[in-house]
């Protein structure tokens, strides 16, 4: 097994006073010559907006993007005709495919956090889509639920990539086993809130950790320790 720690400490900062974001790659006017990418996942962004606040119609192509909001509420708004709102804990996704543009705000009272994630696409130039769906704290605790998948499915979203995410919450200490087919693939975790240790590495809030070349993965969960797991293909195929 091979791993790579990713410090909170040591990520890329833009504050533009409505706006801080933190980067664990080049991102933006922030560039890192070692860190481009870990895998297919391409960008990792922990923001914060400010009430009222957001990001103008902009385009994307050909990228999955990711936005798993943990903190206020959110509107969405896109060229394919969606006008919705999110509120946290919530996930949505947009396959950027051929391309779209849209707009998001915060449209709450208070500040949102919420983790931009762009993975590579499966396959280039599809129709786009958009899809959201809402992760309830009590719906699960104590347990890893997926909340994105490659595959189709009532209960998560699913994107054009051979790819999975997994959110964690335990209440009390726990240990965690989590497999995976290791032919093409790596895992990319990161903690949220309370205390994880992966394998021997200990992870604070906001830290993260890459690891490859195994099946199976150790977490050691502390009280009310919350985290993202990204299942991810090493290179496109």
């Amino acid at each position: 097994m091979k791993t790579q720690y990713f410090p909170a400490g040591d990520r890329g900062v833009k504050d533009i006073g409505w706006l801080k974001s933190n980067f664990f790659f080049s991102f933006s006017d922030f560039y890192h010559p070692m860190r481009s990418a870990f895998g297919t996942l391409f960008a990792f962004n922990d923001d914060y907006v400010e009430a009222g606040k957001g990001f103008g119609i902009h385009p994307h192509v050909n990228m999955e993007i990711i936005s798993v909001l943990l903190k206020g509420k959110m509107n969405h708004k896109d060229t394919m005709g969606y006008s919705t709102e999110i509120e946290a804990p919530a996930v949505q996704i947009m396959s950027a495919g051929s391309g779209l543009r849209h707009e998001e705000y915060n449209i709450g009272t208070e500040e949102v956090n919420f983790l931009q994630i762009w993975i590579l696409p499966k396959q280039q130039n599809i129709s786009p889509r958009y899809q959201q769906r809402s992760f309830p704290l009590e719906k699960r605790k104590n347990k890893l639920v997926t909340i994105v998948s490659g595959e189709e499915g009532m209960q998560h979203c699913w994107i054009n990539q051979n790819a999975k995410l997994s959110l964690g919450y335990y209440e009390q200490p726990a240990s965690v086993t989590y497999t995976f087919n290791q032919l093409n693939k790596c895992l990319f975790i990161f903690s949220i809130s309370g205390s994880l240790r992966v394998q021997d590495q200990v992870l604070q809030p906001r830290d993260a950790i890459g690891i490859w070349e195994t099946g199976e993965v150790i977490l050691q969960c502390g009280e009310k320790t919350e985290f993202l797991i990204i299942e991810t293909p090493v290179n496109q195929k």
